[in-house]
């Protein structure tokens, strides 16, 4: 029987290993080189010009802005892709090779996790969650693990924050301080360490908050610092009164989410349930199932938990508690869309360890022959819709797309060429969306039609053009300005 656990075990990783990589191949080099993907880049590509850390301002007037607040990936992940550039790689591929390494490190922190939780099938289901998850639908997408954005980079420092936490608890804060400077959103997990920290200190009671605020000063020191480094480099570069401006400009940023949407709690929480390449019906069993059996497996060993036990305690709490911080916070902010996206770091970190403590619980169920089977099954029903959900991901990335980065690249090449012949150092994109990738991708600066300072530039739309056509692709073309 041993034997037969053990060959299926190993049948099942390698599945999910193949899954993997088909997924992440198909991020690297088929799907589409999209909007934010391309703003994103503008970064490292300016700071390898002499530059310094700067955007091309599309979204802040079009000019180059140092420490852009509406580059919401952080330096962790753009710097990287600097270095990349800087070997003479092809920028695309420069770009989405780091968001890729961070995906494959979530995925190992997670086996980790799982290990400890539950074993190597707790392992095995947790590394299955990611993907099973998709965040492909909607107008700002996660194509994939490779997409050159700070999401995934994110849930890969907080999950490995998590690994390194009962051991080194100051390690783990700064790992939350690198995943901030991620992806800012990374803030919402603050919540979820300390309730792992509060978890596994000594004592009850008033002690057990003593020891809970000693072992933490240090862990939330350290979160601080990539901010404080990141920061200090901004004041030297852009001055006192620069910097004002641009703490101003990031506090106007979070509080809008640079958004202005409509949306309401249950089209939130229906457009998360329909982002699980399955049913909403089936991924909303499947959360129940999880949360359910884990909370019960909490509930029956708080008391009586051996050390090994409260380190699982403290990981089911905290990702219950850190996966209800990103979705909540989503949630009741009205002014987001329906992007899952936004949450998508504490889904991507949170949710797998939910689903292997819910492993973990059922042997702990009380020996009763019912409930015990009630426990196997309602495990193998949460197995099998994270089952179903991956193998559904791995085989749409089989499908026709309309836009691939190929496709692009074809697309693209007639416009390179003429800005390259004419010395072109700007191009203004007609609209925001589709136009802009292909800028980027040209080797133009890239600003929006509508701002003063691109008067006079040309522009490059999907669409006719009202003055002289001065480059055509056949489906994008690049027009003198009106």
């Amino acid at each position: 029987m041993t034997r037969t656990r053990t060959i299926l075990f190993w049948a099942a990783a390698a599945a999910l290993l193949i899954g993997h990589v088909i997924v992440a191949w198909h991020s690297l080099t088929v799907w589409r080189f999209w909007e934010d993907e391309a703003f994103n880049l503008t970064v490292p590509r300016n700071l390898l010009a002499g530059l310094g850390y700067s955007s091309d301002g599309a979204l802040s007037g079009s000019v180059i802005t140092p420490f852009d607040p509406r580059i919401s990936t952080g330096p962790v992940v753009l710097v990287p892709v600097a270095a990349l550039l800087a070997t003479g790689m092809d920028p695309v591929t420069a770009g989405r090779l780091i968001p890729l390494a961070f995906w494959i490190a979530l995925l190992a922190g997670l086996a980790v996790l799982g290990r400890r939780i539950g074993g190597r099938w707790a392992a095995l289901l947790a590394v299955t969650v990611p993907l099973a998850f998709t965040a492909g639908a909607g107008v700002s997408p996660i194509q994939g693990p490779a997409d050159l954005l700070g999401e995934i980079p994110a849930a890969a420092l907080i999950v490995w924050a998590l690994v390194v936490l009962p051991r080194r608890a100051w390690l783990a804060g700064l790992l939350i301080g690198l995943a901030v400077q991620a992806k800012l959103i990374a803030l919402l997990a603050l919540p979820a360490f300390a309730v792992a920290l509060w978890v596994l200190a000594d004592g009850r009671g008033w002690p057990r908050i003593a020891d809970t605020l000693r072992r933490s000063w240090l862990p939330l020191l350290l979160v601080g610092v990539p901010t404080l480094l990141v920061e200090l480099a901004a004041l030297l570069s852009l001055g006192p009164a620069g910097f004002v401006d641009h703490l101003r400009a990031i506090v106007r940023f979070v509080r809008s989410g640079g958004q202005d949407a409509t949306s309401s709690v249950l089209e939130k929480l229906g457009t998360l349930a329909g982002s699980w390449s399955l049913p909403a019906a089936l991924a909303l069993l499947g959360a129940v199932i999880a949360v359910a059996l884990a909370l019960t497996g909490v509930v029956l060993r708080w008391r009586t938990a051996t050390d090994a036990e409260r380190l699982v305690i403290a990981y089911a709490l905290a990702a219950l508690v850190g996966a209800l911080a990103f979705v909540g916070w989503w949630a009741t902010a009205s002014r987001l869309p329906l992007w899952v996206r936004h949450p998508a770091p504490g889904i991507f970190a949170f949710f797998p360890i939910i689903a292997a403590v819910a492993l973990w619980a059922v042997p702990r169920l009380p020996r009763r022959r019912a409930l015990r089977l009630a426990g196997v099954v309602a495990a193998a029903v949460l197995a099998a819709v994270v089952a179903g959900g991956a193998t559904a991901h791995v085989v749409s990335s089989f499908l026709p797309r309309e836009v691939t980065l190929e496709s692009q690249r074809a697309t693209v090449a007639p416009l390179a060429d003429w800005v390259a012949e004419n010395d072109v150092e700007w191009l203004a994109a007609d609209p925001w969306g589709a136009a802009v990738a292909p800028i980027v991708l040209t080797g133009a600066h890239l600003g929006l039609f509508d701002a003063p300072a691109m008067d006079g530039v040309p522009r490059l739309t999907g669409g006719g053009c009202a003055t002289e056509t001065l480059a055509d692709s056949g489906y994008f073309r690049i027009c003198a300005a009106p």
